[in-house]
Order: C-alpha cells, then sequence, then structure tokens
C-alpha cells in the first residue's frame, strides 16, 4: 500500500516569485514613506494646535488628491488614486487629530458610506439613533461633524433633514452623492416565506414595485434606518431587509436579490453639517451650490416675487422645496438651491435683494458640488 503524497500547493514560476520580491521590496518602501509623510503631518497638527487652524480642511484635501491626480501617469485609474490618497489624509489627520463625525447608524448604513466617503476611515463615527440625534450630537459638539441625507434621485427631499435645518445652528459645509443600491437581505439564501420586509420608508418607495411584484404578501414596516433593518432581520428567520452589501457583511446575512430598486441610477446627496465655529463657510470651488431657506408673507404674487432677483443676477436656481410652517395659518418655508457661491458678486447680489423681500432668511450653507 502506497502512502499518500502530502497535499501541495500551486506550484509558483521563478518569474511570478522574481516579481512577488519586487512587489514585497516596494510595499516596504511605500511603507516606509507613508510613516515618514505621517511624521510630518503630526508637526503639521502641531502648528495648527499652536495657531488655533482648523485641523480638517476638505477644500486641502480637494487640492492634494486634484494635484495627485494630474501628476498620475498611470496605469493606475484617477478614481481609485483620489480613493488611496483619500485614506492616507483620514490616516494622517487622525495623528493630528481624529474627526468625530455623526452619521445614522447603525453600522452598514448608507450614511456611514457618505461619511467614509467623505472623511476617510480612520474618523471615529458616532452612531445615531435617527437624524435629529445627528443634528443634536454636532449641534452640541459630542461631534465635530454630522452626515445626513437630504435628497433622493427617486423619492425625492428627506423632509425631516429640512425641518431640523430650520432650528439647528449647524451648517452645511459639504455633500456627498452616494450611487444606492438597495439589496433584499435575510438569514436564508430565499425568498420563501419571508413574512416581513424591513427598511427606511424612503428605501421601502424606492423599491415598492419590485416588492409588489415578488413579495406581495410580506409586510412592509418601516425603520429607523436600512441598516437597522439588517440587525433585526438577523434575528428572525421569517424577516428580510432592503440594506447595502456593507450591512448584509455587517450582519452576516444572505444577498437573496441584488439591486432591486425601482429605478436604476438611484442616488441620494448627503449633507455634511457642523457648527460655523468647528468650519466657516468653505472658499468658492468654481463649482458650488448655496442653499438658502425662506418664509415670504402670505400674499398674492410673493412666490413668483422670490424669483425676480435670481433672473435679474443671472443666478441659476438649481431646487426649490416648499414644507409647511406649522403656524395654522398655511404658510410656507422655502428651501432654495442655487448654482455659485455668496463670495461671487452676482450670487451676492441677488441675495441681497431676496433678502430684503423675505420675512424669514437663512443661509443653509455653501459648498463644493459633489462629483
Amino acid at each position: 500500500m502506497t502512502e499518500p503524497k502530502p497535499a501541495t500547493g500551486p506550484v509558483q514560476s521563478e518569474a511570478l516569485g522574481s516579481l512577488r520580491v519586487q512587489i514585497d521590496a516596494l510595499d516596504r518602501e511605500l511603507l516606509s514613506l507613508l510613516n515618514q509623510r505621517a511624521r510630518v503631518a503630526e508637526q503639521v497638527g502641531e502648528i495648527k494646535r499652536a495657531e488655533g487652524s482648523p485641523f480638517f480642511r476638505p477644500d486641502r484635501v480637494a487640492q492634494v488628491i486634484d494635484k495627485i491626480q494630474q501628476a498620475n501617469e498611470g496605469p493606475l485609474l484617477n478614481q481609485h488614486v483620489a480613493s488611496i490618497w483619500r485614506e492616507i489624509m483620514s490616516a494622517c489627520l487622525a495623528l493630528e487629530a481624529p474627526q468625530r463625525v455623526a452619521v445614522l447608524g447603525p453600522q452598514g448604513t448608507f450614511c456611514e458610506e457618505a461619511a467614509i466617503e467623505y472623511f476617510g476611515s480612520a474618523a471615529n463615527l458616532i452612531y445615531c439613533a435617527n437624524f435629529d440625534e445627528v443634528f443634536h450630537a454636532t449641534a452640541a459638539g459630542t461631534a465635530q461633524y454630522g452626515v445626513v441625507g437630504m435628497e433622493n434621485s427617486t423619492e425625492g427631499v428627506v423632509a425631516r433633514s429640512l425641518d431640523l435645518f430650520l432650528r439647528s445652528p449647524v451648517h452645511v459645509v459639504g455633500e456627498v452623492s452616494l450611487l444606492i443600491r438597495h439589496n433584499l437581505l435575510r438569514q436564508v439564501n430565499s425568498t420563501d416565506g419571508i413574512e416581513v420586509v424591513m427598511a427606511h420608508p424612503q428605501a421601502l418607495a424606492q423599491c415598492q414595485n419590485w416588492l409588489s411584484a415578488h413579495l406581495p404578501n410580506a409586510e412592509r414596516r418601516a425603520v429607523s434606518s436600512n441598516a437597522e433593518g439588517a440587525r433585526l432581520a438577523a434575528s428572525q428567520p421569517a424577516w428580510a431587509a432592503l440594506a447595502s452589501e456593507r450591512a448584509a457583511a455587517q450582519f452576516g446575512l444572505h444577498i437573496v436579490s441584488h439591486a432591486i430598486q425601482d429605478e436604476a441610477y438611484n442616488r441620494t446627496r448627503f449633507a455634511v453639517i457642523c457648527l460655523p465655529q468647528t468650519m466657516a463657510m468653505p472658499p468658492a470651488s468654481g463649482k458650488d451650490c448655496t442653499s438658502i431657506v425662506v418664509s415670504v408673507p402670505n400674499r398674492p404674487g410673493a412666490v413668483h416675487d422670490l424669483l425676480v432677483p435670481l433672473k435679474h443676477n443671472g443666478v441659476s436656481m438649481t431646487r426649490f422645496e416648499s414644507r409647511p410652517a406649522k403656524s395654522g395659518q398655511w404658510e410656507y418655508y422655502f428651501y432654495i438651491d442655487i448654482a455659485g457661491h455668496p463670495s461671487q458678486p452676482h450670487v451676492a447680489a441677488a441675495l441681497e435683494e431676496l433678502k430684503s423681500l423675505c420675512a424669514f432668511y437663512k443661509i443653509l450653507g455653501s459648498y463644493p458640488v459633489s462629483d
């Protein structure tokens, strides 16, 4: 009887082995250079601390990434170079002063994903049960920044966020636009026997046609976030959730059906918020959005009059939303996004004229438009 031969791994050719030796050497060189960069970043942090300068400057991040992309000769794609450098800068910033960022929790939400895309994965994320808590944590200083949903390309504005901006002292300093893909998640890899589908109300609305066609008898249960739905689905075999691949990995769920949103091009805008003393209005970038909220006296033609200063000064309006003032008098607040920055003369002139017409006027922020 012959003895079995010991198991062996794949045979490595001499050429492949030589290339791997080169890669190992380059990795050590990269690590050395990254640590050199980190030590310089620590010195920058000491100077900023002494001068009282802000540690996180998104305009500086954008400038560094733009320069690196211009110098990139490939074969790495510019979008991948941007992701790498954002993470490098995030890790270095964490040595200077870790940034506390409030997001909608639990882990696995699209809000968390937006925060990581903007701040990098080295940021200290503070998970909140709802957007009210995100605003409160940011205004109270528990978090330096917050990230909240603002608008979905399928279902429109996130009404609660608009209402919270009205009374909060925070302002918008940036935005992130994410392509949103909702997946059906469950303990078992089958749609059989699903009794309840849980998700944020916006996600349920964005998938209503698919749910009606494939799970017409399942209860649609609204919860505080898609990730919360995934957390709950992990506890009951008859429950399912609509959430991200990140949430599936976080809670150990199967992705039963991929990308079931009714609109293939389904995006959500997230706003990055903070107190003005944490970060002032970002300087003009050349591609900016200014968000305002106003109210006007309840008289004929008042809403039309709001638009006249924009037309006269050649300012483009990119969004116009109304929300009830809840005064019982059928009065409304109007949320307006315009293209441009208040430092531009034509924008400043339009805003000044607009302000003179309003009973209530507030700039919610001016910030670079997300790609």
